[in-house]
């Protein structure tokens, strides 16, 4: 860590789990980006908050995922014993090539873009029937009433979770996204999430035997097809991707969704140009996108030594996790003042799907979701107000970044 810094501020560069922090991290890493760009955090961990640097670690090659020795670095050389380690470490979003080409390659076709596009009716019927159900209640919570709901049911019908099952996909816990954090998860943390990994996989067990019995058209019979040739996917890799799909397929669109409804009713200017000109939805997205990002950061391992980035070199082996939620507000891409929310934003392109080969597979299906709900909120409510846009509660957690509820009514 560069103690000189961290006198001079006399509180860490980054404490990302603090209160301060959790409620507006955009200080923090406009302090990082002028006083310490590559920055060495007390977990040994180097920090990249400036767009050029971050945009080199996605996209050249000397950087990779290397998942079972940095977690071995950071919890001890039994930690792959761990079900929720030796479970993620199968997904694609930590594999590298070539496992990482052969798992994506089987997802893909799933998203392409003309079949996402091919589902905005669906969306669009999905958004209106959860309205004419909300409607006549005069309130609801936007995050676990409307933002949840939709992406959920999306994934689900990809999935093939037949419509009895899903209840309890919506009244689930969302505390997944803690195995992410930059900060280690404690013993307890750990427990917790080997036994929400067991009920989960024990779901699973369940669905793939009604797809073997009867096949239909969605991507869980799809895996099962690839897992049942043998040289394509493993029958452990089929659990760790769906469950992935699951969790990726949801959990940063209900951020998007609220945090960018967050957004326009703390900004009144903007909330009312987009009701006026509901055609601004599609910019509107890629700005709430930048300026509140759903995913804050990512990670990368150096698989050969760096002689610079950003003025430091790194040695092979270390960890650089990439603040996409700094490079969104970084004055060297957006010279106008990136701590404003304009919808009108020219060339915005916010790194907050990723980059490289692990670029968001379902970037375009969470735009698509994320403009007709709230397109379709602001024309069906146009009384909306938030019963408190100053204060709201945001969850307890820092790479995905997202509120816990956000009452409203009307």
């Amino acid at each position: 860590m560069n103690e000189h810094v961290q006198t001079a501020t006399s509180t860490p560069l980054f404490d990302p789990l603090s209160p301060e922090f959790i409620r507006n991290p955009y200080p923090h890493y406009e302090r990082l980006r002028a006083t310490d760009p590559i920055h060495l955090t007390q977990h040994g961990m180097y920090l990249a908050s400036r767009h050029a640097d971050i945009t080199v670690v996605l996209r050249d090659k000397r950087f990779g995922k290397d998942y079972p020795e940095r977690i071995k670095r950071r919890y001890g050389p039994d930690v792959m014993k761990e079900p929720v380690f030796r479970n993620f470490a199968l997904t694609m979003l930590q594999q590298d090539p070539p496992d990482h080409t052969r798992l994506r390659g089987l997802v893909a076709k799933a998203f392409t873009a003309r079949r996402v596009e091919d589902m905005r009716p669906q969306i669009q019927r999905i958004v209106d029937e959860n309205l004419d159900r909300i409607i006549p209640q005069g309130k609801m919570d936007l995050i676990e009433d409307f933002a949840y709901r939709l992406p959920v049911t999306v994934i689900c019908d990809m999935l093939g979770i037949p419509m009895e099952h899903r209840e309890m996909f919506y009244t689930g816990a969302r505390n997944s996204g803690r195995i992410l954090e930059p900060v280690p998860m404690t013993p307890e943390e750990i427990k917790q999430s080997n036994a929400g990994q067991a009920m989960i996989k024990m779901y699973f067990d369940q669905l793939f035997d009604i797809r073997r019995k009867n096949p239909g058209d969605d991507l869980t019979t799809q895996l099962l097809h690839a897992e049942e040739a043998g040289d394509k996917l493993s029958n452990d890799e089929l659990y760790a991707n769906i469950i992935l799909l699951f969790g990726a397929g949801h959990e940063t669109t209900v951020n998007l969704i609220g945090n960018g409804l967050l957004a326009l009713f703390r900004n009144p200017d903007q909330l009312a140009l987009l009701k006026a000109k509901p055609e601004l939805i599609t910019n509107a997205i890629e700005e709430f996108l930048r300026y509140d990002s759903s995913v804050q950061m990512t990670g990368r391992v150096t698989l050969e030594d760096i002689e610079d980035l950003g003025g430091k070199p790194i040695p092979k082996g270390e960890s650089v996790l990439c603040l996409l939620g700094s490079a969104n507000h970084d004055p060297s891409v957006y010279p106008d003042h990136p701590e404003r929310l304009d919808i009108t934003r020219p060339n915005v392109k916010p790194l907050s799907f990723g980059g490289g080969i692990h670029f968001c597979l379902g970037a375009q299906l969470a735009r698509i979701e994320a403009e007709v709900a709230i397109n379709t909120l602001l024309r069906r409510i146009p009384d909306l107000r938030l019963d408190d846009a100053e204060n709201p509660e945001w969850r307890p957690t820092f790479v995905l970044r997202g509120l816990k509820r956000l009452p409203a009514s009307w």
